[in-house]
C-alpha cells in the first residue's frame, strides 16, 4: 500500500473521514433542521417515516438504504448507510456537539472500501455541510 494511499485507513473500520463546521446556532435550532423533512432532504435523502428510532430501515426515493443504529437527540445519529449501485455499507455518524451557545456539526463516515471511496464521500460530505448551514441560515 502506498503511503498516500493509507490516508484514512485503520485495520479495524477500513477507510474513514470526518468533516465538521461550528454554526453561530444553539444545538435545539440544529437538531430542528437535520431531523427535519427540509434538513433530511439535504443529507439523507427523500423518506418517508413516522418517527426517528434505533432500529428503522429505509430506503430513500434516491436510492441510499440503511438501518439507524443510535439516535440520541440533541446528541448524534448513527446508522448504516449505502449510496445506490454500492456494493458495501458504510456507517454513518451524525454528531452535534455544544459549545457556548454555538454547535459544531461533524459527519464521520467509516467502513469505506478504497482512498478513492474516501475521497468522493468527503468531498460530498463537505458539499451536504455546507448545504445544511445554508437551511440553518
Amino acid at each position: 500500500m502506498s503511503e498516500n494511499a493509507s490516508v484514512g485507513f485503520t485495520k479495524d473500520s477500513g477507510y474513514h473521514l470526518s468533516v465538521q463546521r461550528t454554526v453561530n446556532h444553539p444545538v435545539s435550532e440544529v437538531w430542528k433542521i437535520l431531523i427535519s423533512k427540509r434538513g433530511m432532504i439535504v443529507w439523507l435523502g427523500t423518506w418517508k417515516f413516522d418517527k426517528w428510532e434505533t432500529g428503522i430501515e429505509f430506503i430513500t426515493q434516491e436510492g441510499t438504504r440503511g438501518k439507524i443504529r443510535v439516535f440520541k437527540i440533541f446528541s448524534h445519529i448513527r446508522l448504516t448507510w449505502r449510496r445506490k449501485n454500492w456494493e458495501n455499507d458504510s456507517i454513518l455518524q451524525i454528531r452535534t456537539i455544544s459549545v457556548s451557545g454555538k454547535t459544531t456539526i461533524s459527519f464521520h463516515q467509516e467502513k469505506l472500501l478504497s482512498a478513492q471511496q474516501r475521497e468522493e464521500m468527503k468531498l460530498y460530505w463537505t458539499q451536504i455541510l455546507e448545504k445544511l448551514i445554508e437551511v440553518l441560515n
